[in-house]
């Protein structure tokens, strides 16, 4: 019998140093091939805006987008953790956040949801995790913030905004987070929050010293239009998807990946 990927799992393999592997998956036919390849997280992102639906931002992106793309994968996912992004305007109240985190888990068959933000949001993630319903937080580069961030940018540059980011970290872990993903910040300010969070840390584009690692799954098989500093190929010298995605696995698991050249300093 296949045994599920939990939080507890994935604390679990944080305590005992094991990397996480997890990827991006909009659709039952890439979510059964990763679920076999040993994925232990699937995040259905609302990258599909940009990805599927050929978008410059994710901010068009609808709960029923949401929750229509994550039933394709959780129906089929036997291991695999299944988390699903909350879409823009969704949660702008603790009312509103918990009534479309519900409609995610029922609707969708998500086993945790995903909102940005730090402190702002500390009072929704309170509340959906209070009705057992799990969260994975998201700081650095917020892609339903970019109109206000000025652009697809790294963060915590600087001492003050590493700081802040710190701090929310802390402030999520404290509502209740359940993870935490960091987005195109300085390798050394990702490591600091991962070794000072209880929570596992799953990095794109923040360095080899989160607890997990992510990436949209049409970069890491080189679909995208263009090949971020933070990606890379997998499919490069494989001769099925599949491969990729099992070299993928076993890069992140053994911490070939990522390496310098994919790292923000």
């Amino acid at each position: 019998m296949i045994e599920k990927v939990t939080t507890t799992t994935l604390k679990q393999m944080k305590a005992s140093g094991e990397k996480i592997a997890c990827l991006t998956s909009y659709d039952a036919s890439f979510a059964r091939l990763q679920d076999e390849a040993g994925v232990d997280v699937l995040l259905v992102g609302d990258s599909l805006g940009m990805v599927l639906h050929g978008d410059d931002t994710t901010l068009n992106v609808t709960m029923t987008d949401m929750i229509y793309h994550t039933r394709l994968v959780s129906k089929v996912c036997q291991r695999a953790l299944v988390i699903s992004d909350m879409p823009y305007k969704s949660y702008s109240s603790p009312a509103q956040a918990l009534e479309n985190a519900k409609r995610l888990v029922n609707e969708g068959g998500a086993d945790m949801v995903k909102l940005e933000g730090g402190a702002k949001i500390s009072e929704s993630v309170a509340l959906i995790t209070q009705q057992g319903i799990e969260v994975c937080g998201h700081l650095g580069l917020m892609p339903q913030s970019i109109e206000e961030m000025g652009g697809y940018r790294v963060q915590a540059k600087t001492e003050e905004d590493a700081e802040k980011l710190k701090q929310d970290a802390l402030i999520l872990q404290q509502a209740g987070a359940n993870c935490l993903v960091l987005e195109c910040i300085p390798a050394k300010v990702a490591a600091e929050v991962s070794k000072m969070l209880d929570i596992p840390v799953i990095g794109i584009g923040a360095g080899s010293d989160c607890d997990a690692q992510v990436l949209v799954v049409y970069d890491m098989l080189g679909l995208s239009s263009k090949q971020m500093k933070f990606s890379k190929n997998f499919l490069t010298g494989k001769d099925s998807i599949s491969d990729a995605i099992k070299s993928y696995v076993e890069d992140v698991k053994n911490k070939l990946f990522p390496a310098a050249v994919h790292t923000y300093d």
